[in-house]
């Protein structure tokens, strides 16, 4: 019963959370979200707790998905390219790892996902203005 309440507020303080994020933190809180699933999908194959494995496997493959597909792809950038092309890579790893049960593509997987994660908390405050800034542009000139 306990654990329904403690639930529950974690849920509340999550869509506060997000509701005060700006693009840049929800960004890093999706990466953080992908690296408990699959932190969470290890212990789960450890245990042989099947379901669960495949649960937050496809959780942290979706959070995957949306970071690959939200990749500015029309400014014609290497970084954005490489980290799509990334992003593919490690979505196909996670798949990997489902189907053969295989610990060290975890690894592989998630060694991958720390140092973008550990980057983008790293960008200066100035240059996530000047970001929004731009996608704010951008917005503007379509409508």
């Amino acid at each position: 019963m306990a654990l329904k309440g403690i639930n529950a507020y974690k849920k509340g303080n999550i869509k506060h959370d997000i509701a005060q994020a700006d693009p840049h933190q929800l960004t890093l809180m999706l990466m953080q979200g992908a690296l408990d699933r699959m932190a969470f999908a290890k212990g789960c194959m450890e245990r042989r707790d099947f379901e669960g494995k495949s649960q937050n496997l496809s959780k942290a493959n979706a959070i995957l998905m949306n970071l690959r597909d939200t990749i500015d792809l029309s400014v014609n950038s290497e970084v954005g390219d490489n980290l799509y092309a990334l992003y593919d890579y490690m979505i196909q790893r996670l798949i990997d790892a489902n189907v053969q049960n295989n610990l060290n593509i975890m690894d592989e997987v998630i060694s991958l996902m720390l140092p973008i994660k550990t980057a983008w908390s790293q960008i200066p405050e100035a240059a996530k203005q000047e970001a929004y800034e731009q996608m704010q542009k951008k917005r503007q000139e379509v409508v």
